[in-house]
């Protein structure tokens, strides 16, 4: 039986690689790290949400770059791959209100292989090859599962009269606290609903939430068109711990922030 729909209120193997570490910062919601893909620097967003790793097209044009597929060298956190293949993307209602440009994303195709520690406050991204990294002290252990790319972990959401569990997303590069999927949600009193999908221009409520036992209330929430499970925890959720993402033991960790 389909469940009742939910309510938001308005309101190629890798080359091998050492371990390395970069400063970050969180920045409208979502980690951003300075890297390169085809020798152009600049600030990306690190989106263990995100399939596929793309470069705007802004910044690949003027490189003349212009096939919407690409192969090149990419750089981030002390990991060199010399060969990896890219998406050419218009990212512009996503990166539109960052002051800075926003060069592209360093999605989870890059990062699958390795086990990758993004810390909040302060903002700090570590990459190591399987079996390098070094203890964490964690205190949750979450299945994370790979579905259609991507990683995701289980969580419930309710709105009050209803609830909902099953797997979300975990992407440090979404800037809402959680995003449910249209097709198990729906926001009555919202005119179009495409304001309060990703990059719109509203955000709804959402009554409770509930990850790795932690219960959050009256959260920023929205609606998503395109995700692979129940929806989408965002970096404004997760930034109340330190997350170890062991993509090849298929765990999430997760430490105290700090």
């Amino acid at each position: 039986m389909k469940p009742a729909a939910l309510a938001l209120a308005v309101a190629l193997a890798p080359a091998a690689a050492q371990a390395g570490e970069t400063a970050c910062w969180y920045e409208r919601g979502v980690v951003v790290a300075p890297a390169s893909i085809a020798g152009l620097a600049g600030d990306y967003i690190l989106d263990t949400g995100s399939p596929v790793t793309q470069l705007h097209e802004t910044k690949a044009q003027a490189a003349g770059l212009v096939d919407p597929a690409q192969r090149g060298p990419i750089r981030i956190a002390g990991l060199t791959l010399p060969d990896r293949p890219f998406a050419v993307a218009d990212l512009d209602a996503r990166t539109y209100a960052f002051p800075t440009p926003i060069a592209g994303v360093i999605g989870a195709d890059l990062l699958s292989a390795y086990v990758v520690d993004v810390s909040f406050a302060p903002c700090k991204v570590s990459i190591y090859p399987h079996g390098k990294a070094p203890r964490l002290a964690a205190g949750a252990a979450l299945p994370l599962h790979t579905r259609d790319g991507v990683a995701t972990a289980h969580a419930a959401v309710s709105d009050g009269p209803r609830a909902l569990a099953g797997d979300f997303v975990v992407a440090t590069g979404s800037d809402t606290a959680v995003r449910l999927s249209q097709d198990l949600a729906s926001a009555p009193g919202v005119a179009k609903p495409e304001d309060i999908l990703p990059y719109g221009e509203r955000r709804a409520r959402l009554r409770a939430a509930s990850f790795a036992g932690t219960l959050f209330e009256n959260l920023d929430g929205g609606l998503t068109a395109e995700t692979q499970g129940a929806g989408v925890l965002g970096a404004p959720l997760l930034t109340r711990w330190r997350l170890r993402f062991d993509f090849p033991g298929g765990r999430l960790l997760l430490a105290p922030a700090g």
